[in-house]
C-alpha cells in the first residue's frame, strides 16, 4: 500500500492568490467549510485576505429572511465560510447600477447599496447569474494563506465571471480541477469519504 501513499500528492502551481483569483482546496481537506471547495478571493494584501466560497448552497433563500422579497422566485444563499456568519453578503455582475460596490475584475463586484439591490430585484430585472448571497466569509491571517497554498492545501486558479456565478456543489470543484489539465486528473478521482470505500 506504501507505494500508492504519494499518488494522490501535487505540489501547488506557481500562481499567486490575489483579488479576483479562486483557490481551489486539495482533496484531503475535511473541513466542513473548505472540503471540495473553490474560493473567491476578494481580497489579499499584507494584512490578510478574504474571500467566499462559491460552491456550498445552503438551505436558506434571500425570500425568506427578507418577508418584502418572499414573491420572487427562490434566491439562494451560500456559506462563504465560517467568519461573519450574521452577515450577507453579495457579489453581481450589475457594476455601477448598484453604488458603493467593489470591482473584483471581470465585471464582478463585491457587496455595494443593498437598498438599490433589492429595488433592483423587486422590479423583477434579471437575478439568476446576475447575483450571488453568502451567509459569512472565508478569511486568513496576514501570511497565513501563502502558508496554506505553500503545504499544498490550495491551488490557485483563474475563472470567468460567469463560471464563478454558476458554481453550486461539488460538482463544481470536480470541473475547476479538471480545467486545470491532466496532472490533476487523481483528484478528481480521489473519493470524498475515503475512509468507507
Amino acid at each position: 500500500m506504501d507505494q500508492y501513499k504519494n499518488i494522490f500528492e501535487i505540489r501547488h502551481n506557481d500562481l499567486r492568490p490575489q483579488r479576483g483569483r479562486v483557490l481551489i482546496s486539495e482533496p484531503f481537506l475535511r473541513d466542513a467549510y473548505f472540503q471540495r471547495s473553490v474560493v473567491l478571493l476578494v481580497e489579499h494584501n499584507v494584512r490578510g485576505s478574504m474571500g467566499f466560497v462559491l460552491n456550498k448552497r445552503t438551505d436558506l433563500t434571500v425570500n425568506g429572511l427578507f418577508p418584502e422579497l418572499k414573491e420572487l422566485p427562490d434566491i439562494p444563499v451560500y456559506l462563504g465560510g465560517p467568519a461573519g456568519s450574521s452577515h450577507l453578503f453579495f457579489m453581481h455582475l450589475l457594476g455601477k447600477r448598484i453604488p458603493g460596490g467593489v470591482e473584483i475584475g471581470g465585471g464582478l463586484c463585491f457587496d455595494g447599496d443593498f437598498g438599490v439591490l433589492k429595488k433592483y430585484m423587486l422590479d423583477r430585472n434579471p437575478i439568476e447569474g446576475k447575483i450571488k448571497f453568502f451567509i459569512g466569509y472565508s478569511g486568513w491571517m496576514e501570511d497565513q494563506l501563502d502558508g496554506e497554498i505553500i503545504n499544498d492545501s490550495w491551488l490557485v486558479s483563474v475563472m470567468t465571471s460567469d463560471e464563478m456565478m454558476q458554481a453550486g456543489d461539488d460538482s463544481f470543484w470536480k470541473k475547476s480541477v479538471a480545467s486545470l489539465g491532466s496532472p490533476y486528473d487523481a483528484w478528481t478521482n480521489y473519493p470524498k469519504y475515503p475512509d468507507m470505500n
